[in-house]
C-alpha cells in the first residue's frame, strides 16, 4: 500500500525550478450501445448525440491540463470521449455538454480495457501523469508503461493519430543538462523524465501518425506571452501556461504540419505571434 508524502511538489512546480523556469475519415457506427452490452463504464449523463462531429478521446481528462484540452476541443466543435479514473469526480470537473461522454479509463489496466474506452474516437490525446508518492515504480506505471498501453490500444482500435504531453528536459543528459536542478530532482522521484523517454521512443517506432508536445513549467495562470516552439532537445528552461499547451495539442489536430513531430515549447512576452501552421511548419520531420 502506498503512503503519501505529507510535502508532494507537482510536477509543474518541479519544472519551475532554476534553470527550468489527418484524421481518418469518421466512423458511422456509435459504440454507446455497444460499451453498455459489453460492461464498459459510463457515467451517468446523456448520450453524445450523433452530430457528425470528429471525436477525441482525452486520457487524464480530469487533470490539471486534461480539463482545459475538453474544453479547447469543445471550443473547435469536436466531440468527446473523456478517459477518467473517478466517474464522480468526472461529473462535476468536466463540462455538462451532450458531446462529451465520461469512460472509465485507467492507462495502468492495460490496452485491452482501453480499446473499450477510446470506442469510436479518431484521435487520443493523452494528458495523464503520476501522483507523487512513496511508489518509485509510479512514474513507470503510469508515463511509460501506461502511454505504451494507450499507443497498443490506438493500434488495436485502429486509431492512427496520437498526441502526447511530455516535458523538456526527458533527454537531459543527451542535452548536457545533467546537473539542471529539474532534471536531478524529477530523476529522484522515481526517474520520471526517463520514463516519460522511453514512452516517447515507443511511440515514435509504432508507426501511428504522432505529435509529441513537451512544454515547459506549467502555470496555473492565463496565457501571457506568445507561445514558443522549438524542436526537440533545445529548450532546458521556461515555462508556459497550461492553457496553452492545451490549445497546442488540440491545433496540432487541426494542421497536418504537426505530423510526426516532437516540438518543444515555452511562452515569451518578447515573442511574436505566429500561426500554428507557422509554428509546426517551422519544425522538421523525424
Amino acid at each position: 500500500m502506498a503512503v503519501s508524502i505529507l510535502f508532494r511538489p507537482s510536477l509543474p512546480q518541479l519544472l519551475a525550478l532554476k534553470p527550468f523556469s489527418a484524421i481518418p475519415v469518421p466512423r458511422l457506427h456509435s459504440f454507446i450501445s455497444a460499451a453498455k452490452m459489453e460492461g464498459i463504464e459510463v457515467a451517468e449523463q446523456e448520450e453524445v448525440k450523433e452530430t457528425g462531429k470528429k471525436r477525441i478521446f482525452v486520457a487524464g481528462a480530469t487533470g490539471k491540463t486534461g480539463r482545459r484540452i475538453v474544453d479547447k476541443l469543445l471550443s473547435k466543435g469536436f466531440g468527446v470521449r473523456a478517459g477518467v479514473i473517478d466517474l464522480e469526480k468526472a461529473k462535476t470537473s468536466l463540462p455538462t455538454d451532450s458531446n462529451v461522454q465520461i469512460v472509465k479509463a485507467d492507462v495502468t489496466e492495460g490496452s485491452e480495457k482501453l480499446v473499450e474506452a477510446i470506442g469510436d474516437a479518431e484521435a487520443v490525446i493523452c494528458a495523464t501523469g503520476f501522483r507523487f508518492s512513496w511508489d518509485l515504480f509510479a512514474p513507470w506505471k503510469v508515463d511509460n508503461f501506461g502511454t505504451v498501453n494507450l499507443v497498443e490500444a490506438c493500434r488495436k482500435a485502429g486509431v492512427n493519430r496520437f498526441i502526447l504531453i511530455s516535458s523538456i528536459l526527458v533527454n537531459g543528459a543527451a542535452m548536457g543538462q545533467i546537473f539542471n536542478p529539474a532534471y536531478i530532482i524529477l530523476n529522484v522521484f522515481g526517474l520520471t523524465l526517463v520514463a516519460k523517454l522511453q514512452a516517447e521512443r515507443h511511440i515514435r517506432r509504432s508507426g501511428i501518425n504522432y505529435t509529441i508536445v513537451r512544454p515547459g513549467g506549467l502555470r496555473e495562470d492565463p496565457p501571457s506571452g506568445n507561445v514558443v516552439m522549438e524542436p526537440e532537445d533545445t529548450l532546458y528552461e521556461g515555462s508556459i501556461s497550461r492553457d496553452q499547451v492545451a490549445e497546442v495539442a488540440v491545433e496540432a489536430l487541426l494542421h497536418p504540419e504537426s505530423n510526426y513531430k516532437v516540438v518543444e515549447i515555452v511562452s515569451r512576452s518578447e515573442a511574436p505571434k505566429r500561426s500554428f501552421e507557422e509554428l509546426f511548419g517551422s519544425i522538421k520531420n523525424d
